[in-house]
């Protein structure tokens, strides 16, 4: 079973206690949001970058050259 620390600051003490259910469903909905998110981002990137190319290709131009312009 997945555990968290639980650490009293006042005095210092740690203590491991096992999550529980609730706790657990919702670390395995922030990681599925996360997740999803992150692919979201990853195709946005790629689709930018897949724009951007035929972009200058369309101008006949590589990507330095686009940076020599740009830049």
């Amino acid at each position: 079973m997945p555990t968290k620390l639980v650490v009293d600051c006042s005095t210092g003490v740690t203590t491991e206690v096992e999550l529980t259910a609730e706790e657990i469903a919702q670390r395995e909905a922030d990681a599925q949001a996360f997740a999803e998110a992150k692919a979201k981002e990853e195709a946005e990137a790629e689709a930018k970058a897949e724009a951007r190319a035929a972009i200058l290709e369309r101008l006949g131009l590589t990507e330095d050259e686009a940076k020599v312009l740009l830049g």
